[in-house]
Formats: structure tokens, C-alpha cells, sequence
């Protein structure tokens, strides 16, 4: 079974710029929107994880790679082999850059030899859909792990997969929905602390008045006794 779908979105917002979903008789919708979820909370929740394995409760698995500003994205089954899932992102990279560097000036705009703008500038959902072909190609060139092909490409492959971190899709899901609860946790705790703050405020002024008060009172009658003795 090839990978299920692809996604490549841009990590600062999480706006898909093309996806690819490879034929098949079950319903992706959930990991669809899954998927769109993971991309939008990339730049929310600050991960640095370059790769990352997403496992799900479908018997699946959401693989990504992070490159520059960029999230490359597949669903595959539990069973298929998690470096070859690695190695198909890392295709994905290439010929996607590779399309972007190739197309020809929109707009009157001169071609731009730097594909971090182009991605920086793209402005509407799946902007570079054209490129699907080219996913759909790679999906088939990675759909049966055992090829002799596929083989080699892992007997090649040096990477150490244990350096992938995993987690499970609730977590990552839920994530965003958990830093909002600290973000206004965290309002409400500044906002008690500035209270407490004027309070110990003025406790700190009445314990001084308590302790230099009587002293006070009896340095003021002893001037005022000798005002009166040699004044009046």
C-alpha cells in the first residue's frame, strides 16, 4: 500500500500548498482534516523536530519532515516501514523544490532563483496544485516497500531512525488546545499578582507606620511641652 495521502504546507501559518491522496476504497476524511490540524499547530506549539511519527487510532500513521519553512506530510499504514516513509518526504523536498524553481514569471514578475520566497509569498490553499502529478508518480514509485528498488533505497539509507521522535495524535491535537488554557492562566496569575502586589503594598506602609508611629508621637509631645514652657 503506497503512502495514503501527502500533504506540503507552509509552517508559519499552515497553509497547504499542494496535496496529493492515493486511490483507495476507505474514507480519509478524518485524516484529512488531521493532517490540516497538524500543519496549523506546527508554528503554534514551536516544534523543532526536524521528523516526527504521528501515530493514530486507524492503524496509521502520520510521518512529517520540516524542512526550511516547509512541512512535508504522509499518511501510511502501520505496517509500512517507517524509513521508507522518510525517504519518500525527502523525494517529495527535492521534486518539489525542483517544480517550484522551474516554473515560469506570473504577473509581469521576474522568476525568482530562491524558492524560500516563493513559498513565503504564496497566498492562496494549494496554490502549487499543479505539482500533483508529480506526488501522484512518487506515490507509485514507493507503493510496494518490497521492490527491488525500494530495497536499495534502504540498503542506502544511513539515517539513524531512532533519532525520529513519536507521539500519539491526541497529544499533538490537543496541544493547542492546552496552550491556550496556560495562555489564560497565565493572564489571570498576572492579574492576581499585580493585586497582591498594591496589597503588600500598603501592608508595607502601615507596618512602618506602626513601628515609627509611637516614636513619632512622643518626639511631637515632647516639642510641643517645651513650645509651651518657654514660649507661653
Amino acid at each position: 500500500m503506497p503512502p495514503l495521502l501527502t500533504f506540503v504546507g507552509r509552517i508559519s501559518d499552515g497553509l497547504p500548498l499542494v496535496a496529493s491522496f492515493a486511490p483507495t476504497q476507505e474514507s480519509l476524511e478524518e485524516q484529512k482534516k488531521q493532517a490540516k490540524e497538524i500543519m496549523r499547530n506546527l508554528n503554534q506549539n514551536g516544534r523543532s523536530v526536524a521528523k516526527m511519527s504521528i501515530e493514530t487510532t486507524s492503524s496509521k500513521i502520520f510521518h512529517y519532515l520540516l524542512q526550511e519553512n516547509i512541512c512535508y506530510l504522509t499518511l501510511t499504514e502501520q505496517s509500512y516501514p517507517k524509513r521508507l516513509a522518510f525517504l519518500y518526504l525527502d523525494e517529495i523536498s527535492d521534486v518539489f523544490i525542483e517544480h517550484l524553481l522551474s516554473q515560469p514569471p506570473t504577473n509581469g514578475h521576474s522568476q525568482s532563483n530562491d524558492y524560500r520566497q516563493i513559498i513565503e509569498t504564496a497566498s492562496r490553499p494549494y496554490q502549487f496544485i499543479q505539482c500533483d502529478r508529480i506526488l501522484q508518480r512518487k506515490q507509485r514509485e514507493f507503493k510496494d516497500p518490497k521492490t527491488q528498488e525500494n530495497t536499495n533505497k534502504l540498503n542506502q539509507d544511513l539515517s539513524d531512525i531512532h533519532s525520529i521522535m513519536k507521539q500519539n495524535i491526541s497529544q499533538v491535537l490537543d496541544r493547542g488546545e492546552k496552550l491556550e488554557h496556560v495562555s489564560e492562566i497565565s493572564s489571570q496569575l498576572m492579574s492576581e499578582s499585580k493585586k497582591y502586589e498594591w496589597g503588600a503594598k500598603k501592608l508595607s506602609f502601615w507596618a512602618k507606620v506602626n513601628h515609627h508611629g509611637p516614636i513619632a508621637a512622643i518626639g511631637l509631645f515632647v516639642v510641643v511641652v517645651l513650645w509651651i514652657k518657654f514660649y507661653l
